[in-house]
């Protein structure tokens, strides 16, 4: 009777009945598109409630409304059912739809792990009664930047002092990273090298430059392709701590790994 796209930030499906094309961002900054609602009805209260409770998660822009009413005899409480479905983890399906079909309803998308597939599945089903049966068919799909952050795990890539020479203990965060991003074949990353503020501002940016061109120079060896990788030097100018300690100075000298893809 009615379907209802959930897309998150990042990928918008527009779906026709039974036709859906995916939309897929070209830029790495996370972009979010309307949500389009359609189908049909039993009446204009019902479509009024579906629309309220979607612009209430995606905001009143977030919405395109292709709902139809009239020609069709709901089960009891449908209107209420359907509205109690519609919440807040919808927005964390990616290329997904829920689609309701009298009793009959279909979870369909990707989610980035199995505690979000199974949480969200097991939320719909506990608004519905009984005589719903929910057709999970979402699946978990890697978000790359995610994966190469848990791998970093707040790590620092060591250098010698003073030097773009990596140590012993810098390279074995490294094979972990190389492993990580050899997972997601074809991925852009940037490797963006950082400093304290110790010393002149340019050569910290040619030491940090030096250090990123090192880190993907040694992903190189372990076989990234070089394409793929982008060195940057940001030098002092982004700290993420202050520079008035030791560890302040420790943290903020630091190589950060950024996915575009």
């Amino acid at each position: 009777m009615s379907r209802i796209d959930a897309a998150q930030r990042l990928i918008f499906l527009c779906a026709l009945i039974a036709l859906a094309t995916p939309w897929q961002p070209a830029a790495a900054e996370p972009l979010r598109e309307p949500v389009k609602v359609s189908g049909t009805v039993p009446d204009e209260a019902t479509r009024a409630e579906i629309l309220a409770r979607l612009r209430d998660i995606y905001g009143p822009k977030g919405v395109i409304d292709a709902i139809e009413v009239g020609g069709v005899v709901p089960p009891p409480n449908w209107k209420k059912h359907v509205t109690a479905m519609i919440t807040d983890d919808l927005k964390g399906i990616r290329q997904g739809q829920l689609h309701i079909d009298g009793t009959q309803v279909q979870l369909s998308g990707q989610v980035g792990n199995e505690a979000q597939r199974q949480g969200i599945a097991s939320r719909v089903a506990t608004a519905l009664n009984p005589t719903y049966v929910v057709d999970n068919e979402l699946v978990v799909v890697e978000q790359a930047q995610e994966v190469i952050d848990a791998t970093l795990a707040d790590r620092i890539i060591e250098f010698q002092s003073g030097s773009a020479q990596l140590t012993d203990s810098g390279i074995a965060v490294l094979d972990e990273m190389a492993q990580a991003i050899a997972r997601f074949y074809g991925a852009e990353i940037q490797v963006v090298g950082h400093t304290d503020d110790s010393g002149s501002r340019m050569a910290n940016i040619a030491l940090s430059l030096s250090r990123a061109n090192a880190v993907r120079d040694y992903l190189m060896s372990k076989g990234i392709d070089g394409g793929r990788i982008m060195a940057l030097g940001a030098g002092p100018d982004k700290p993420i701590t202050t520079n008035d300690t030791a560890e302040g100075r420790a943290r903020n000298r630091r190589i950060e790994f950024r996915m575009l893809n």
